[in-house]
């Protein structure tokens, strides 16, 4: 039998062990949005999940913690933005705690359902929310497409290693 690479250096469960293995994981950059009582709320995600073609369905994670989930929470619809490598500034500002998503640097417009739709993205969905799954500190949000646009120009923005990247060639 042959020795598994690292396997001696394996670690137990625990939260760093999860970020560090995710960290290595090359996931997609999404902004999801919701409208709030007190206006729009929005925030980077990269849990975006395809689940099922028929009916249309996407999935997400929050946090409890997040300052845009007592929104999410209570949304009828939210919008789903697939941004371009050209949006790196606009994923850092709505993945940082305390900025002003919505502040003058975001372009964005009022989409259907009331929904915040971001310009400039490479596609967009409005979504309606069936399902909101406990799912240890997050909520595991499912909700069926309603309406989209996948029409807009470049190449996607990915996250690795804790930074935000362009694909290479």
């Amino acid at each position: 039998m042959t020795a598994t690479p690292g396997l001696d250096a394996a670690r137990l469960a625990s939260p760093d062990l999860l970020r560090a293995v995710f960290r290595r994981h090359a996931a997609g950059v999404a902004v999801i949005t919701a409208r709030g009582d007190d206006g729009p709320v929005g925030f980077t995600a990269t849990s975006l999940t395809s689940v099922s073609a028929e009916p249309p369905l996407v999935s997400f994670g929050i946090g409890l913690g997040a300052s845009s989930w007592p929104a999410v929470s209570r949304a009828g619809h939210v919008g789903v933005h697939i941004l371009g490598e050209h949006q790196e500034a606009l994923a850092g500002v709505f993945a940082r705690s305390g900025a002003d998503r919505f502040g003058a640097s975001t372009s964005w417009r009022e989409g259907p359902q009331g929904v915040p739709v971001l310009d400039g993205v490479l596609a967009w969905l409005v979504c309606r929310v069936v399902a909101r799954v406990p799912a240890g500190d997050h909520r595991l949000v499912v909700a069926e497409v309603v309406r989209g646009d996948p029409s807009g120009a470049g190449r996607p923005l990915v996250y690795h290693q804790g930074r935000f990247n362009g694909l290479r060639d």
